[in-house]
């Protein structure tokens, strides 16, 4: 992955000589090359981010109103892959809803509806964040103007072809106002208390608490969107949530994180801890405990930067040379912090839809495996698709016309198949599903 235009068309050769990263950085390249997108936008004013503009404050008094509560609105327009704004109606609402120790948060969502014809359902899509930078969040990256759109490059892709299929879309900053990267619970309170403030604004043209809600996301959304299939039947029992489709995640995030040690991907390290540290006040305390001057610069330095630049810059990076004890050892003693980020104690009572890539190098098969194997146990209606010839980002292009295949038919009243099953196919580009 590379954080610009320019390294992307024109130098990915001389970025990366190792076969994972390298096959990355060649396919999200050739999406901004054949697509001709600029990253900035010239000339026009900037936009201030979430930490700079006022809409992001709540009004006084805005802790007591029910969660899902519309505290600000605005209209906004939202990027496409081009140069133009994407061809749809859009607007940014702020609302009242959870953190994870279940205390008064206000977040933002973007909610987009088809600019024609009547809207069929509402799909919550929690966009795969990754960073813990305010100006990291979707409500900022997906805008039309916002400085450097490769990191929500993805996501516009999956919003396109949402919005195309009928259904409006609510879009939440589900790591909220701190950042919170990889916490339990909130990302699900936040997707969910989106749903009813989309559902509550009259633009959109739903139909209240009748609407049928579906939620996807992929890789750091799948997180998310698993947390908003688990906390669902308690938190908001109200809303009728037809399906859940979740790719490339939905496995345990205390292996993942080890696992991206000196690997290719080693830099979402920096991207991700800062964020789980202001969550975790264990976390915090631990990783202060033992990280070197060079190793708190360098969280510090990530703390700043969205996804893109701090994966480029930092692949292959070793935790042991910023810690003043092996990074294995400083895992073993933060496990409790991460057996709460697992999602599987209660099965869902939404039917989920999960895909992988059998050859994903980010996410490794056989942790999702056993997370559905989990899952299932507890009582999930769950089609778990393994596909044989992707790896992790080849597999959320390659996928999205099965899987919105799927959330068309829950949202249009089609029931899922009945219990659990799983198959492998060779590619759900193919149409495997």
């Amino acid at each position: 992955m590379v954080g610009s235009a320019v390294s992307a068309c024109g130098a990915t050769g001389s970025v990366v000589k190792h076969g994972q990263l390298r096959s990355a950085v060649i396919a999200a390249s050739a999406v901004l090359c054949l697509t001709g997108t600029s990253m900035a936008v010239a000339g026009a004013d900037p936009l201030p981010t979430p930490q700079n503009d006022p809409f992001y404050t709540p009004p006084s008094g805005w802790d007591s109103k029910a969660p899902g509560t519309i505290l600000n609105s605005r209209p906004v327009e939202v990027a496409s892959m081009g140069p133009q704004a994407q061809d749809a109606d859009a607007w940014q609402l702020l609302y009242r809803t959870t953190d994870t120790d279940g205390h008064p948060m206000a977040t933002v969502t973007t909610v987009l509806r088809p600019r024609t014809g009547q809207v069929k359902g509402l799909i919550t899509y929690q966009a795969a964040a990754d960073a813990s930078a305010p100006q990291c969040a979707p409500s900022f990256t997906l805008r039309q103007g916002a400085p450097d759109k490769y990191d929500a490059s993805l996501d516009l892709m999956q919003i396109d072809q949402m919005l195309s299929s009928g259904h409006a879309i609510s879009v939440p900053d589900w790591e909220g106002p701190k950042g919170s990267v990889f916490t339990p619970r909130q990302p699900g309170y936040a997707a969910l208390d989106g749903v009813r403030a989309a559902e509550g604004f009259a633009p959109l043209g739903l139909s209240g608490t009748d609407t049928p809600v579906a939620a996807a996301g992929y890789s750091g959304g799948s997180f998310a969107t698993d947390w908003t299939a688990q906390v669902q039947p308690a938190y908001a029992p109200e809303l009728r949530l037809v399906g859940v489709a979740s790719g490339g995640g939905s496995a345990p995030i205390g292996p993942y994180l080890e696992s991206l040690d000196s690997g290719p991907f080693s830099g979402f390290l920096p991207s991700l801890l800062p964020g789980m540290m202001r969550a975790d006040p264990r976390l915090a305390a631990a990783f202060d405990k033992y990280l070197t001057p060079a190793g708190q610069a360098l969280m510090a330095a990530g703390d700043s930067k969205c996804m893109t630049p701090n994966v480029s810059q930092h692949a292959f990076l070793r935790m042991d040379d910023y810690l003043t004890i092996p990074f294995s050892q400083l895992f073993a003693q933060v496990q409790a912090s991460l057996a709460d980020l697992d999602v599987g104690a209660v099965g869902p009572t939404a039917p989920l839809y999960i895909y992988h890539a059998v050859n994903d190098e980010a996410v490794h098969i056989a942790e999702v495996d056993q997370a559905v194997a989990r899952w299932c146990a507890s009582g999930a209606q769950i089609t778990y698709t393994r596909d044989q010839m992707s790896e992790h980002l080849s597999l959320e292009f390659g996928a999205t016309a099965a899987v919105l295949r799927w959330i068309d038919d829950r949202l249009a009243g089609q029931a899922a198949p009945d219990g659990c099953s799983t198959r492998t196919v060779p590619s759900m580009s193919l149409g495997g599903a």
